[in-house]
């Protein structure tokens, strides 16, 4: 599994450059809250947005999840764990005053950029 990258993903690199296309500039595997050992995949301090970019396979999408044929107790368990620790980061950001944003790897880049961009120029407006 070293192989698999945690961040610089395919889907998460065509965001980004997206988002840099359209003006909006942002840091990259920060961890927003000093306490918690996470980060987020691409992040507006200002605005206070998260973004992240989930994997089909690795965070079970109800889409295209498909559990592998062998090893099915550990692969289960193993992305069970995932959508947990998803549901706590999402809710640690949350309690802290972020917006999180979580997208999946298989939606249109253009899609998750205007997602991204309405939320970031909805709190610099404000």
């Amino acid at each position: 599994m070293r192989a698999n990258k945690s961040r610089d993903t395919g889907p998460e690199m065509a965001l980004r450059r997206e988002l840099f296309r359209r003006g909006l500039r942002y840091r990259v595997g920060v961890a927003p809250l000093p306490h918690v050992r996470r980060t987020v995949d691409i992040a507006f301090p200002r605005a206070k947005v998260a973004v992240l970019v989930d994997g089909c396979f690795w965070h079970g999408c109800p889409e295209h999840y498909r559990q592998p044929k062998s090893h099915t107790d550990y692969w289960d368990a193993k992305v069970r764990r995932n959508e947990e620790r998803d549901k706590q980061t999402t809710g640690l950001l949350e309690d802290a005053g972020w917006r999180v944003i979580r997208l999946w790897e298989h939606e249109p880049v253009t899609q998750m950029a205007d997602i991204v961009q309405e939320a970031v120029k909805g709190v610099d407006e404000n």
